[in-house]
C-alpha cells in the first residue's frame, strides 16, 4: 500500500513538472543573444524566422526575454504584430496602462504608436514579432523604460 501511495505522489509531482516545462517551452529555437541588445534592458535572444527581402517582403522574429527583460520605448512606422508563445509578459503604449500578456495573446500595434514590451519580473517571455507594411517600416528606438515605469 505504501508503494502505491509513493508511486501516486511521484506520478503527480512528475506530472506537475511536465506541465511547468511545457508552459516554458516555445515552438521555435531561442536564438542567439539579441544583436540589438543596446535597445533592451536585460538579456534577450533573437531568432530571425523570416528576414526582410524582396520576395516575401516581411520580417518575422522569435524574441525571448529573460525575467524582467524589456525593450526600450520605440515605434514602428509601419506597425507591428506580436504573437505571444511563452510565459508572462507586459505591453504598454505611451500614457496608457500596462497590459499583462500570456501565451496565445495577439497584440496589434498601429503605425507610429510609442510602446514597449517584455517579460514580467518573475517569468520568461517569448513572442513572434511581425513587422507590417514593409518595406517602408522603420523602427525608431527611444529612451529606456525606467524601473519605475516598468513596475
Amino acid at each position: 500500500m505504501k508503494k502505491i501511495i509513493i508511486f501516486l505522489i511521484m506520478f503527480c509531482l512528475i506530472g506537475d513538472l511536465t506541465i511547468m516545462a511545457q508552459e516554458n517551452s516555445q515552438p521555435f529555437e531561442k536564438g542567439e543573444i539579441n544583436p540589438y541588445g543596446e535597445f533592451f534592458t536585460g538579456e534577450t535572444h533573437l531568432n530571425m524566422l523570416v528576414s526582410k527581402d524582396d520576395v516575401f517582403n516581411s520580417s518575422i522574429g522569435n524574441v525571448t526575454f529573460e525575467k524582467g527583460a524589456r525593450t526600450n520605448w520605440h515605434k514602428h512606422s509601419g506597425g507591428q504584430i506580436l504573437l505571444v508563445t511563452m510565459g508572462v509578459g507586459r505591453y504598454q503604449e505611451r500614457n496608457k496602462e500596462i497590459q499583462e500578456l500570456k501565451k496565445g495573446d495577439v497584440v496589434k500595434i498601429p503605425p507610429n504608436v510609442e510602446h514597449w514590451h517584455g517579460a514580467a519580473p518573475d517569468s520568461e517571455f517569448a513572442h513572434i514579432s511581425i513587422e507590417t507594411n514593409i518595406p517602408n517600416n522603420v523602427t525608431t528606438w527611444l529612451d529606456k523604460v525606467s524601473d519605475i515605469e516598468y513596475k
